[in-house]
């Protein structure tokens, strides 16, 4: 392709598609199944020179990987979700900007060190995970049956229990990623927050939870409810050196906001999820986003505070992880272009 360049990974350690560790994910292939699945897309020399140029801990990716819209963007051919979920980590983590992915898979239901330790043989060794704890840790209820008739809620008994969270979760996490493993993220759905007795109750509880766990690994919390952001809140995440993820939702405050609220330079590391453009909800955004290829509606402002939370957390000599949605402007490649070209342009 004229005026593009196949990223080789001179600065960040190329992966041989060919090899046993990548394709033991996916099973023992044939013969005919040794040929790559899919590739790396071609990306024009100024990506490259882009990606050189951002600082070390910067981390910037996207929301999973399985989306054939992203032929030429991060993938050299046309592909199936199914296609890309089992085999498009390793074309992704070619691309010069792609350092992160948010693993949401781990969010539905817990996996094994054995699978996070497939992930992790297919990525460069300056790649790293940001991986959702299963939502039983997060979610004071849950579905029994939840396409049935019989359908119903129920309470969730393992609701920030640390015994579950460290066995089904963190244990192995830690032992399948390894040294890529970024931060373990505790998302907190909309929820009744009265229910829990209040943000205060909440923090209390979220505390204990956080304090139980095995120190060492970085691990971040998400809430979707604004209420949530009490000064008892920042005292706990502070106490213990657990990371607030600041997230672009139409449920919470802007970016600025929370770093009003929760300042970034007191957390050991940065942690942004640029979920949903502010204008949209999910489902209207992914209707008109789809097949995710084009940038559509830009969000400048958002933009602009992520970038600034970036710098702001690199000065103070912290790591920064951003991952975005396909449905915060229309394509998360996109998206994440546009983010490194402002970082850099104000390094």
């Amino acid at each position: 392709m004229a005026g593009t360049t196949r990223f080789d990974g001179k600065e960040r350690m190329a992966r041989d598609t060919h090899t046993p560790s990548q394709l033991s994910l996916f099973g023992t292939p044939d013969a005919a199944a040794l040929a790559p699945v899919v590739g790396a897309a071609a990306v024009t020399p100024d990506l490259v020179t882009l990606g050189r140029c951002l600082p070390a801990q910067l981390y910037l990716g996207t929301s999973s990987w399985a989306f054939p819209g992203w032929q030429g963007l991060v993938y050299d051919r046309a592909a199936s979700t199914s296609t890309l979920a089992r085999h498009g980590l390793a074309a992704y983590a070619q691309h010069p900007l792609l350092r992160t992915v948010c693993l949401d898979r781990t969010f539905y239901t817990p996996i094994s060190a054995a699978e996070y330790a497939d992930y992790a043989a297919v990525v460069p060794d300056d790649f790293r995970f940001l991986v959702k704890a299963h939502a039983w840790c997060t979610q004071p209820t849950r579905h029994i049956a939840p396409r049935s008739p019989t359908h119903r809620e129920v309470v969730n008994e393992v609701f920030l229990q640390p015994d579950y969270a460290i066995e089904h979760v963190v244990a192995p996490w830690c032992a399948g990623l390894g040294p890529k493993a970024g931060p373990l993220l505790f998302q907190f759905s909309p929820m009744d927050v009265r229910a829990l007795g209040g943000p205060q109750a909440f923090a209390t509880r979220l505390h204990t939870f956080l304090a139980a766990l095995p120190s060492g690994p970085c691990y971040a919390v998400e809430v979707r409810n604004a209420a949530l952001l009490c000064p008892a809140y920042v005292q706990a995440l502070t106490d213990l050196g657990v990371c607030h993820c600041y997230n672009v939702h139409p449920n919470m405050p802007t970016p600025e906001a929370q770093q009003r609220l929760v300042p970034c330079e007191a957390m050991p590391a940065l942690v942004v999820r640029w979920s949903l453009h502010p204008g949209q909800r999910y489902e209207a955004a992914k209707a008109r986003y789809q097949p995710f290829h084009l940038l559509v509606d830009a969000d400048l402002a958002s933009r602009h505070a992520i970038a600034a939370l970036c710098r702001t957390a690199l000065a103070a000599g912290h790591p920064a992880f951003v991952t975005a949605n396909n449905k915060a402007e229309g394509s998360a490649p996109h998206t994440v272009m546009h983010l490194a070209a402002s970082i850099a342009h104000a390094l």
